[in-house]
């Protein structure tokens, strides 16, 4: 049995340059942070003792005897991806909803990558899942999603993350003094709108358009090297916030769906609490709000946003890693054919047994 742990992230600069359709002709940044907040994969190879060769458990349970019968695409996608076929049972559980803006559905690709890989007794690399983890879903499930979830899922922490024009991603730590990284964390707020939303779907209206929004985008990728001076430097970190919310007034030109009257009524009453500035974690239209505030004005932002879930984090750095691994109920392929004979030779014992016996009569 195997079990992954896999961060969720959040995106502050950048979020848009990340998709190949627009990095392999212009370039991408962007600066971002894993949380402590994780996605959990269960993973074993299932004993040759049910009628099905594949269990997924997630918000469905799904009991198959072919990968092509899973509806669950990324679990569909991965198995075959990895030719993997014996019987196999997955458990998925997370901190955070799905469709939350939080990169959860490439945490979960990258876990259950990382689980498999270990199943068959390989340690996958950071950069191996990351690669596997943006063909899956890019190249063989089509869907509309940039590079920067994978990444940040795969190696964890603060991160620097290039896309160059070649396709190749470079990840650089963030190293900043610990003093400026808590000042930091202690300004930043994160907030559960209950607005749930697929990035697929809000991203496929403005994807195969980023070209009219060049503009746009390369602001936004000249916001990360800004954010980093910021952060490397000794000036106010209420620079920062200020910066967020010229990268929300950015973003809101590139699409009419990334926020809507609900979320800009959110935001705009916590600005009038005291935030400084803020952003919505994902591709947008719903999931987390994320808000710059100093410490003395957070508990007017709490009040204000009462009736949104405040959800506190950490930073976390070690990305997507395996937390068990125990491989005593591996069966190989000749002990699972013998042992599903005796379980079989058992059943038509149990069944002779059931129609011949009779009951003693004690009168």
């Amino acid at each position: 049995m195997i079990i992954t742990r896999t961060p969720f992230r959040i995106s502050m600069f950048g979020g848009g340059t990340d998709y190949p359709g627009w990095y392999r002709e212009h370039g991408g940044a962007v600066l971002s942070t894993t949380i402590d907040k994780y996605c959990y994969i269960n993973a074993r190879y299932l004993p040759p003792f049910f009628e099905h060769q594949f269990r997924v458990v997630y918000s469905q349970i799904e009991s198959t005897n072919k990968i092509e019968e899973i509806e669950h695409p990324s679990v569909r996608a991965t198995l075959n991806f990895l030719k993997l076929q014996k019987g196999i049972e997955i458990h998925h559980d997370g901190d955070l909803p799905a469709r939350s803006g939080m990169g959860s559905s490439s945490s979960f690709t990258v876990g259950l990558l990382n689980a498999l890989h270990a199943l068959q007794g390989h340690m996958a690399t950071k950069e191996q899942l990351a690669n596997e983890s943006i063909m899956i879903e890019q190249d063989i499930l089509k869907e509309n999603v940039g590079s920067q979830d994978q990444v940040n899922a795969a190696y964890g922490g603060f991160n620097h993350i290039s896309f160059h024009t070649s396709g190749e991603i470079s990840v650089r730590p963030v190293i900043i003094p610990p003093n400026r990284q808590d000042e930091l964390t202690s300004h930043l707020m994160l907030f559960y709108t209950g607005i749930k939303r697929t990035a697929d779907k809000v991203a496929g209206q403005y994807v195969e358009s980023l070209e009219s929004k060049r503009r746009q985008l390369r602001i936004l990728r000249d916001m990360v090297e800004e954010s980093l001076s910021i952060l490397c430097g000794s000036g106010p970190i209420r620079e920062f916030g200020e910066l967020l919310h010229e990268g929300w007034l950015t973003k809101q030109a590139i699409s009419d769906k990334i926020s809507n009257c609900a979320i800009t009524e959110l935001y705009d009453a916590a600005r009038q609490a005291g935030a400084l500035g803020g952003k919505i974690t994902g591709a947008g239209g719903g999931g987390f709000m994320l808000l710059f505030v100093p410490p003395e004005n957070q508990l007017a932002v709490r009040e204000k946003l009462s009736n949104l879930l405040h959800v506190p984090f950490c930073f976390e750095k070690a990305g997507s890693q395996v937390i068990f691994y125990d491989r005593d109920q591996d069966y190989s392929d000749a002990e699972a054919d013998n042992k599903s004979r005796n379980l079989t030779k058992f059943r038509e014992l149990d069944e002779v047994v059931t129609t011949t016996s009779t009951v003693p009569n004690f009168a």
